[in-house]
């Protein structure tokens, strides 16, 4: 019984003192130490006694880091990956490491990076991420980060910050982000602003300079002239013309999105019929209607037609194409988007019957329709109900009638035909 007590002796002993082949494990002033620094690893190895609190895998040949890289050592509290050859860190590798207080991700390849892991490490009070491929920081990267005392950023490949990005981390006293190519344009501005009021020590600014646009090249940042930047406002447009004219078969329905900002926005339209959803990135046909050259999944002539002057044209509208129209514009700045929900209603039906029920209602209300130079008008805020009869123009194609929206025709032309009673519900 003795000898069997001391054989499970000696077996706990060993696999205390358990440590991966290459690597060299040991206490030093009350710290557990995994070294593997120095071992052309290409792989994080297994083997690691649960009680290691400071693991050292740097100068190694580590390609990637998998999820799952450290499940076994929970405790860690510093963990050193400098100078290998990561270029990607998967969802999961450090997720598991909720008492780490200093990362060291230095001198790698990493383009591609879980960010999300960061949000299980709220402990971490040091991270070093410099001279990598980085090319973007998510807005709440850090956002779990209040211990963090130290960020070094140096010598990526970022281009702009999204706003807010360092606003979580209350305890920072060190930034380090010179050397990266920033685009200065308005999405950049805040950061001077910050950089320029914050308590945060930030060195090497004459390091933190403008690549682009070509006559900023060279800038520093904090000497940048002010930029004249806004964010996207949008109004989604219409003007009937030859109100309560005789309809006619067959007709075109143009919108009009018209945009402002600066920098351009960047103008999409999510359009929502009975069939589904259709998504358009704007433009998706050149000036004469037809779908742009590269777009092979697109017909010759798409059933959704968006002009590059922020016009959109439905190609012989019917019960088909009815629904909500929404254009929705973005720039650095943010978002902006307007709605406009287009009903039909067939003479004999009954749709124009309940579409009739809802403009009298308004009427014995007092809140009827008008119109002004051929506008239709609400006659109160509250009131966005229109009923429009009119008819389709004569000869022109699609692509004439976007020249007449941003042309001869005032922006968010309406041209409708066909014996249809439309109803337009418009929300700015």
């Amino acid at each position: 019984m003795q000898e069997l007590r001391l054989l499970c002796l000696v077996v706990l002993a060993g696999l205390v003192q358990a440590c991966p082949e290459l690597c060299e494990c040991g206490e030093k002033y009350g710290f557990h130490i995994a070294d593997c620094a120095y071992r052309d690893l290409q792989a994080v190895p297994s083997g690691f006694p649960a009680n290691v609190t400071t693991l050292s895998l740097s100068a190694n040949q580590l390609p990637s880091l998998p999820g799952g890289a450290f499940r076994e050592v929970p405790r860690l509290q510093s963990l050193w990956l400098a100078h290998n050859e990561i270029r990607s860190v998967a969802a999961g590798a450090l997720a598991s490491l909720s008492q780490l207080k200093s990362l060291d991700l230095s001198h790698n390849l990493i383009s591609d990076f879980a960010w999300s892991d960061l949000h299980s490490l709220s402990a971490l009070q040091l991270l070093k991420m410099d001279s990598n491929e980085l090319t973007f920081i998510p807005r709440d990267a850090f956002r779990s980060l209040r211990a963090l005392r130290s960020l070094q950023l140096n010598h990526n490949r970022l281009h702009t910050l999204a706003e807010g990005t360092f606003a979580p981390l209350t305890a920072l006293s060190h930034l380090q982000i010179n050397d990266n190519p920033f685009d200065c344009t308005c999405g950049i501005v805040w950061f001077k602003t910050w950089a320029l009021t914050t308590a945060v020590s930030i060195p090497e600014q004459d390091n933190i300079t403008c690549t682009s646009p070509h006559v900023l090249k060279g800038t520093r940042l904090n000497r940048l002239l002010p930029l004249p930047c806004s964010a996207p406002s949008v109004q989604l447009t219409y003007q009937p013309s030859q109100d309560g004219a005789e309809l006619r078969p067959g007709f075109v329905l143009a919108l009009h999105c018209d945009v402002d900002g600066q920098p351009a926005p960047q103008l999409h339209w999510h359009i929502q019929t009975p069939g589904g959803t259709v998504e358009i990135a704007s433009p998706n046909v050149g000036a004469d209607g037809r779908a742009l050259p590269g777009d092979l999944a697109a017909s010759s002539r798409p059933r959704f037609q968006a002009f590059a002057n922020g016009s959109l044209l439905i190609p012989d509208f019917s019960k088909l194409e009815e629904g909500t129209y929404s254009c929705l514009a973005t720039n650095e700045l943010g978002s902006a988007e307007s709605s406009v929900n287009v009903a039909l209603a067939t003479p004999g039906e009954g749709g124009e019957d309940a579409l009739g029920r809802r403009f009298q209602g308004k009427a014995a209300e007092g809140k009827v329709c008008y119109t002004v130079d051929n506008e239709v008008q609400p006659s109160g805020p509250e009131d966005n109900v229109v009923i429009i009869y009119l008819s389709r123009p004569r000869g022109p194609e699609a692509a004439a009638a976007a020249e007449g929206v941003s042309g001869k025709q005032p922006p968010g032309l309406l041209l409708l035909g066909q014996s249809l009673l439309l109803l337009f519900l418009a929300s700015f």
